[in-house]
């Protein structure tokens, strides 16, 4: 199995579809056995669920996840869980354990709103 995680300087990133570098971990017998960092390219919000797919992912962590993000991923068979914060690391060895906060109705809708003005964009924390 992998889970890859949205990653920026060892955190889970918050935003999906702006996410440079995942973590990726391969797992085995509910055990760590490799990670690396690989880069997206320049691919974002949708087409992450095509690239995550390529590399093997079974399951995702991420911060705030958009509806059409979320359905590319459930298309791809790729299970995710967002509205995590914290260490990747962390995130990985808790979902391990079953263990895991996550919220399963995260959303970055920010496509809604104005980022410059009253309404600042903070993806994971939408409801």
């Amino acid at each position: 199995m992998k889970i890859a995680v949205t990653y920026e300087n060892g955190s889970v990133f918050q935003h999906f579809g702006h996410t440079e570098q995942f973590k990726i971990y391969t797992i085995e017998n509910n055990i760590i056995t490799a990670s690396q960092i690989l880069g997206t390219d320049g691919a974002g919000h949708e087409s992450l669920a095509v690239w995550l797919k390529q590399a093997g992912v079974n399951k995702l962590i991420c911060g705030g996840i958009g509806g059409g993000a979320q359905q590319a991923l459930t298309a791809a068979g790729i299970t995710w869980y967002g509205g995590v914060t914290g260490s990747a690391d962390d995130a990985v060895n808790a979902l391990l354990k079953d263990s895991l906060s996550y919220d399963p109705d995260a959303r970055c809708s920010h496509h809604d709103h104005d980022q410059q003005g009253d309404h600042p964009h903070h993806c994971g924390h939408h409801q």
